[in-house]
């Protein structure tokens, strides 16, 4: 193996490689949304974008599931066996329940979205279970800190996609064709995932604590949890359209694309923290870490966007959304603020709170109420900033305070804030 062989593995190996994996993987899942816009023509890509959008809120549970493996695992490396085991199991069974409730529902969804295209409806049922799968062999080598597996198989979810979503848009472009290519390109990292794992332990020693039923309980809990997270940074852009007139909602939701990019910009740090999060001894630190990691760059940015706002604009739409490009920073700080929320909410899955999650559903509640009484960009956009500061100023507090309180059984932390 050459030197360059070895140090390339060596990087890959580390957190700075995760980071690499998911740009990588963000590349080939935007690239294949933004070349589809160009290939397919904006009502074709319409019936796309609406597929694309539900998969999202379907990709939930995969995320549920992840956090879940990824805990357990990290938290009882002792039962890592056992819990393998159990969440592949129940990887599987969500995967095959989700897409055979899809497949019924595959009329309403295609009346709901408006696709006029049953096919593409069972397609999308089709999807949710490699989808779902993934999640499984995610949250186990992210348990078990295998960032170059890990990393690999993050690559293989965008890669595949976009390679196989141009060749077939540029053999027959359509909607129905591409998400084709979504579905077979999702297959490749289950596949990888298998490989990875194959025949890497057997069942282990049983344990009430990490049952099917209990693995199950605690996904359900954990996919509520990143449900409400989700709905709260993405209910705004709905409440503007509803509050304001169409120009000004168009103005506020091209300066959301900027605060998404920046929202899921440090979503690396996530994924190399969470282990740590979720282990007694190092959750402080790896909470306090990760806090300056995501501030540091996401502060950085929003600098970058307050000195080169011209150039930033360009990202957003041009010069059609010029009124905002004096509010860009300020977008720019919100999307900040919601990825040190995501990282707080899953510091909140680390120890398993329960009321914590709540507080998220509570803060959505809040949000629309007083969004709805909006009359400007302006006041939208500081509203939204005053409940997402105030509701991550509450949870850092809590957090902390309950990092810092002696382990517990498992039984006890279902009762943790």
């Amino acid at each position: 193996m050459s030197s360059l062989t070895r140090n390339a593995r060596a990087v890959m190996s580390t957190g700075l490689g995760i980071a690499i994996a998911m740009v990588v993987m963000n590349v080939g899942s935007y690239g294949l949304t933004m070349l589809a816009a160009r290939m397919l023509g904006p009502g074709e890509y319409g019936v796309l974008a609406a597929s694309m959008n539900l998969l999202l809120v379907i990709g939930v549970g995969a995320l549920g599931l992840q956090a879940t493996g990824a805990r357990r695992i990290s938290a009882h490396p002792e039962s890592v066996a056992q819990i393998e085991a159990e969440i592949l199991r129940i990887s599987w069974r969500v995967a095959w329940g989700l897409g055979l409730s899809l497949l019924l529902l595959a009329p309403v969804v295609n009346r709901v979205l408006k696709l006029d295209n049953l096919a593409l409806s069972f397609l999308i049922a089709v999807a949710a279970v490699p989808l779902t799968v993934a999640g499984g062999y995610f949250g186990i080598l992210q348990g078990e800190r295998r960032w170059l597996p890990l990393g690999v198989v993050y690559m293989a979810s965008g890669v595949p996609r976009l390679v196989i979503g141009v060749a077939l848009m540029a053999w027959n472009p359509s909607a129905f064709i591409a998400f084709l290519a979504v579905v077979l390109g999702s297959l490749v990292p289950v596949a990888l995932g298998w490989w990875i794992l194959r025949g890497s332990r057997g069942a282990g020693e049983g344990s009430d604590s990490h049952s099917g039923a209990a693995v199950l309980r605690e996904m359900v809990h954990n996919s509520q949890a990143l449900l409400a997270f989700f709905a709260l940074s993405n209910v705004d852009v709905i409440v503007a359209r509803n509050t304001l007139d169409g120009h000004e909602a168009g103005l506020y939701a091209g300066g959301l694309i900027l605060a998404k990019m920046l929202t899921f910009l440090p979503q690396f740090v996530v994924v190399v923290a969470f282990p740590a999060m979720a282990t007694a001894g190092e959750r402080t630190r790896a909470l306090t870490r990760s806090l300056f990691a995501v501030s540091g760059l996401g502060l950085l940015c929003t600098g970058a966007v307050a000195i080169a706002s011209p150039l930033v604009l360009s990202l957003v739409g041009g010069q059609e959304f010029a009124e905002i490009q004096g509010e860009l920073w300020i977008f720019a700080l919100l999307g900040t603020m919601l990825a040190l929320l995501h990282l707080v909410v899953y510091s909140v899955l680390a120890r398993q709170g329960q009321r914590s999650s709540y507080v998220v559903w509570a803060a959505l509640a809040v949000l629309v109420a007083g969004g709805l009484t909006a009359e400007s960009v302006e006041g939208l956009l500081t509203w939204v900033m005053l409940v997402i500061g105030s509701l991550l100023t509450l949870l850092v507090a809590v957090s902390y305070y309950l990092v810092r309180k002696p382990v517990v059984t498992p039984v006890e932390s279902d009762a943790l804030v």
